[in-house]
């Protein structure tokens, strides 16, 4: 087998990311990496490489012989999945940083793996410098991973940081996000969860071997919470995070969703601060692993991509060993969850819904509940999502089928009633 393949690099955008990886590769001349051909949308534009590198034309990069190596590093999802199609149709290997294209046509993606023999990776799409993808197709390739909990959005993180540790409210902590560049001037897909939601769609194939659209996994953002939330939390010694998890459950299968969460003092993610990014993984034998690194930026992200070129030397590929070579986990929604909700009226909590609601404080203007609900309400309804409420996470919060009872027993008895 050939032990260092020479790769011919052609590069799909020159932004951010693409500019990062043009300087790396520049200092990393052991890396025997040429990047060729650069294929960009506006020409006009000023770029700190010369002129001869660029070109308007997909088919120049696509359609080289030389090219081994596609990098794709664009914010447009159709024509990304579009490029990476071709080029591993044309059998040349390629590194992606698009969770949103990874996301939304990750069975087509595995297929066209499968059919042409070509490696696809996208480390970089997932949590940037951190090399969560690769540590789940390779350390953890057994069936004993509980549960993986992360960040993975810098931009909320850096915008829930601000909240508690200068007092800002939303909107003041999103606008100094923009100005510093850690969120787009649309910061929708940041703040509602879905580039979160995005990325936990294929880590989740990693980890589990589930595939599921990012529409079956329960998500929201941190659009709604208030500063009356934070203040809550800091009461209680505790924090604000969205935090991305799953979970394997007793019957097997696994519980997954994207969702605000009160995170304790002790927790691993309550030390990750601003952009950055955390991954905790508990398994079977190693209990729990804590990765942190940067979740944006130039050069962090062009790191991963550098990491996924230099893997290509090797002929590497994702095995999707928990789809493939193990029993496939699948989603479950038989699972309660504990939960805080602020709102400003009761008439727009279905309190009904509730297994039981544990504390209650509506004296205040804003008014909130701690309670244990269905998943699947959740999942089907949007209330929770609406007029102003604001739902997030208890520390620990899944229940599972089998415990609801003895748990409902339990706050029965401690209330001196029979069950």
């Amino acid at each position: 087998m050939e032990t260092h393949k020479q790769l011919v690099i052609g590069l799909f955008g020159f932004g951010v990311v693409g500019e990062g990886l043009y300087k790396v590769l520049q200092q990393t001349p052991s890396l025997s990496a040429r990047l060729k051909k650069v294929c960009i949308r506006n020409p006009e534009k000023q770029r700190n490489a010369p002129a001869e590198l660029f070109t308007t034309d997909r088919s120049v990069l696509l359609n080289d012989p030389e090219i081994n190596v596609i990098v794709e590093v664009i914010d447009d999802a159709s024509a990304a999945f579009a490029i990476v199609t071709e080029a591993l149709k044309n059998g040349k290997d390629v590194v992606s940083a698009s969770k949103k294209m990874i996301a939304e046509h990750l069975d087509e993606l595995l297929a066209l793996q499968q059919q042409t023999g070509r490696s696809l990776l996208y480390e970089a799409a997932a949590c940037a410098s951190i090399p969560v993808i690769r540590n789940l197709e390779e350390y953890y390739d057994n069936d004993l991973l509980h549960s993986i909990r992360a960040i993975v959005n810098g931009s909320t993180n850096f915008i829930l940081t601000k909240m508690f540790e200068e007092g800002l409210d939303f909107r003041q902590a999103l606008l100094l996000a923009q100005q510093l560049g850690f969120a787009e001037s649309n910061p929708s897909l940041d703040v509602e969860g879905y580039d979160a939601v995005n990325k936990w769609t294929f880590l989740l194939t990693h980890a589990y071997g589930i595939t599921a659209p990012p529409e079956n996994i329960l998500f929201n953002g941190i659009q709604n919470i208030h500063a009356g939330d934070a203040a809550v939390a800091l009461a209680r010694h505790q924090q604000i995070k969205l935090v991305a998890q799953a979970q394997k459950l007793q019957n097997g299968q696994v519980a997954a969703f994207v969702l605000p969460q009160f995170v304790k003092q002790d927790d691993h993610l309550s030390f990750v601060k601003n952009e950055y990014n955390g991954v905790v993984i508990e398994s079977g034998f190693a209990d729990k692993q804590f990765f942190y690194g940067k979740g944006a930026g130039s050069l962090p992200t062009a790191s991963a991509v550098l990491s996924d070129i230099a893997a290509l030397r090797y002929q590497y590929k994702y095995e999707y060993k928990k789809l493939y070579h193990h029993q496939p986990h699948t989603l479950s929604e038989e699972v309660y969850l504990r939960v805080y909700v602020s709102f400003d009226d009761w008439k727009y909590i279905p309190r009904e819904k509730f297994e039981w609601i544990e504390e209650w404080h509506a004296q205040e203007e804003r008014k909130y509940l701690v309670g244990v609900i269905g998943f699947r309400e959740l999942k089907d309804q949007r209330w929770w999502k609406d007029n102003n409420t604001s739902l997030i996470l208890a520390p620990d919060p899944v229940i599972e089928t089998v415990e609801i009872r003895k748990l409902k027993k339990k706050s029965l008895e401690l209330a001196g009633l029979a069950l």
